[in-house]
Parts: C-alpha cells; structure tokens; sequence
C-alpha cells in the first residue's frame, strides 16, 4: 500500500487529463488506485481470518526460477514460441498435478496472446 501511495502521488505531478482525453499521469494514477485498494482490502480481511503459518517450499521456488531463466534464454536465442512452451510445461511441475493437455491448452492461449501483440500492437516480439 506503501508503494502504491508513493507511485500515485508522483503520478499527480503529471498531467493527469480526463478519461475521453487522457494525460501521462492517468494509468500511473488509476494503477496505483487500484493496488492500494486491493492492498486495504488484504489488510482489512486479514484481521477479521485466523493466522494461518506461511510454509516455502524450495523445490518449488527453484523450479519456477528456472523456468523464467529458461524462458529468458530460449526466448533471447531461439525464439519465443519455444520459450513460452518451455515455460508453460517447466512451471507446472511445482503445481500439484500435471496435465500434458491443460499445458497443451495454456500454451495455445499464451502464443495466441504473444501473436495478438505482434500483429495488433505492433510489438516487436522474437516469436519466429
């Protein structure tokens, strides 16, 4: 909540315009609204549900690091649509079950979105 303060009085000092004619402070500012009530909300409920003992498991941690790394570098030297795949089926290793099609169906939707900024936002993403 801290943080989310912080970023949205620094995006008042930008022009933050009206929402038919927006300025360059409005999405900081909406943003940051936004994580601090989700933050309030966090907190409130916390104090109304009993503490419940935070547990790490390290094996699961290393495999999501390595799945972001590994993402990262299939990404930067052979193309994205590998490391998304790679990403998909890594990460789910940490879960609780593993699912060769629900890993089939959630690369399918992410390459669809990573095609869909491509094509329609112009980015320049390295997916061939």
């Amino acid at each position: 909540m801290a943080i989310a303060l912080l970023f949205g009085t620094v995006a008042t000092r930008y022009s933050i315009g009206q929402l038919s004619r927006s300025g360059p402070g409005l999405f900081p500012f909406m943003v940051s609204v936004f994580l601090f009530v989700i933050g309030l909300t966090v907190a409130v409920r916390a104090r109304f549900l009993a503490p419940v003992p935070l547990s790490y498991n390290v094996k699961n941690i290393a495999i999501i690091l390595l799945s972001l790394v590994g993402f990262a570098v299939i990404s930067a030297y052979l193309n994205m649509i590998l490391g998304i795949i790679f990403l998909v089926f890594c990460s789910t290793a940490a879960g609780t079950s593993y699912s060769v099609m629900r890993n089939v169906k959630i690369s399918a939707g992410l390459l669809a979105i990573a095609f869909a900024f491509k094509s329609f936002l112009g980015l320049s993403l390295p997916l061939y």
